[in-house]
Formats: structure tokens, C-alpha cells, sequence
């Protein structure tokens, strides 16, 4: 299941029925797992272990050095859980020691063509990244985030769980759980992500909660602090209001407003 024109180190870790294409390149230490398919003109490198049952586009560059001009050649990773498509043209860069050295995607993500993702950046469970949704380094997506095409995240940021994008969206601070943001010279609310809450079997009480979370946050005219303080009580009786507060509680660079 090793195409003939494919180089492969003998070091190399290929769990069963690992298939790689035509003219790929599998470095010396990465680690495919089991059912993983490998597409033509691939470049897999670096310390980059791959679960099972992905599927990996041709042209795709996973493992390369970090665009970071403080690398220095540490032996650093990037790690990719099961389950996840990888379209045409991705990368994804290792890690750095400035940070804990591992890039990491989670499990089930549908990553789509000319996607980045930077150095440090850790990536949840069932996200969808459209072409040229791009991470700079140490950013954090939350699970079933999507992320329209071009859309791009500044270092350092947060996207908490079921935010959604749109096309072009230029996100510079912390993105609360659950809000639609659009905005191409900087991420605004634009109201929650009912619809994919509705998709994801949250029950009408909780959607309806989450919305009245969101008026609170940003339709009250309240500051911040005024706002987590009415958010406490609310979160008692919810707990997808509980965390939109945990989330608050650990934005480092503050949330679109």
C-alpha cells in the first residue's frame, strides 16, 4: 500500500493498511496509525505522530519547522488525532519550546484546502476549517467550531465551543462560545449560533438560555464585569451558560464586542 515512487524512512512508524501515494515523503520520525491514507505529493515530517483512519490529501506539508524566527531546532511536535480530513495544501508547523512545544489537532475535524495551522495551536473535536482558514501561532479552537474561508486568527487568541464565522473574518481577541462573528477588519457578535446548536441536540431551554447569555454580554450596555456578575445567576440554571463564565475566566487578550 506504498506507492513505489514514495520514500519512506526505514524508521518510519506506519501502523496497518497505512496507504501512501505516489511521490510522498514520510520522515524519519513520524508515525502513522492504523487505516491512515496518504495522498500524492505529500511531505510528512518532523516528530509528527498521525492517528487512524485519517485522510490525507496530496500536497499536503505536515511537521515542517515552525515560521518563527525564535526556532532553533528543538525537537518539537505535532500531534493529530483520528478520524480528521485533510484537504490540498495544508500545513501544519510543530511546536516551539516557548510555548509546550506541541501543535495538536483533535479528532473528526474537516480541514479544507490551504488551511494553516501554526506553531503551538491546539485544535478541538468535529471543527470545520473552509479554504484558507488560517491559525497564527498559539492560538485555541474549541470543538465544533467552524471557521469560513479566509477566515484568520491572530496569535494568541481563543474561539470557544460552537462559534461560528464568516467568510473573510479577521479575528484579533477572544471569540465567547456559541457567537456567529463576521467582520473583515475585525470579528463583531453577530448574534449566536442557533442553528448549529439545533443540529447538535441542544434542547429549545438551553438555546433559549444561550441567547439570553448573549443579550447580556453584549446587548445590555453592561461593562464586562457588570456582565459576568448577571451571567453567575443565569449559569446556576444552565450549564452552557456556565461556559460562556469559564471561558470568560480565561480570555488573555478580550473578547469581541
Amino acid at each position: 500500500m506504498i506507492h513505489a515512487t514514495a520514500i519512506v524512512h526505514p524508521r518510519a512508524h506506519l501502523g496497518a493498511n497505512v496507504s501512501i501515494g505516489p511521490y510522498s515523503i514520510i520522515g524519519e520520525h513520524v508515525e502513522l496509525g492504523d487505516g491512515t491514507q496518504v495522498g500524492a505529493h505529500a511531505v510528512i515530517t518532523g516528530h509528527t505522530r498521525i492517528g487512524r483512519d485519517n485522510r490525507i490529501f496530496q500536497f499536503v506539508s505536515l511537521g515542517e519547522v515552525p515560521q518563527d524566527k525564535k526556532y532553533d531546532g528543538e525537537p518539537t511536535r505535532l500531534e493529530i488525532g483520528d478520524r480528521n480530513t485533510i484537504r490540498e495544501f495544508c500545513t501544519f508547523n510543530v511546536g516551539t519550546v516557548q510555548d509546550t512545544g506541541v501543535t495538536r489537532i483533535g479528532n473528526d475535524n474537516w480541514i479544507m484546502a490551504y488551511a494553516h495551522i501554526a506553531h503551538d495551536c491546539v485544535v478541538g473535536n468535529h471543527t470545520i476549517f473552509a479554504n484558507n482558514a488560517s491559525l497564527a501561532g498559539h492560538v485555541q479552537i474549541a470543538d465544533h467550531v467552524i471557521l469560513g474561508g479566509f477566515t484568520g486568527v491572530h496569535q494568541f487568541c481563543k474561539v470557544g465551543a460552537h462559534v461560528i464565522t464568516a467568510v473573510s473574518c479577521a479575528v484579533y481577541k477572544d471569540v465567547p462560545p456559541y457567537v456567529m462573528a463576521a467582520g473583515c477588519d475585525g470579528a463583531k457578535p453577530n448574534g449566536i449560533n442557533s442553528e448549529g446548536l439545533k443540529r447538535r441536540g441542544f434542547s429549545p431551554e438551553a438555546i433559549a438560555a444561550v441567547k439570553q447569555a448573549y443579550k447580556t454580554l453584549y446587548r445590555k450596555g453592561l461593562t464586562l464585569e457588570e456582565a459576568k456578575a448577571a451571567l453567575l445567576d443565569q449559569a446556576n440554571a444552565y450549564p452552557e451558560v456556565q461556559a460562556i463564565l469559564a471561558f470568560l475566566a480565561i480570555s488573555t487578550r478580550g473578547i469581541i464586542r
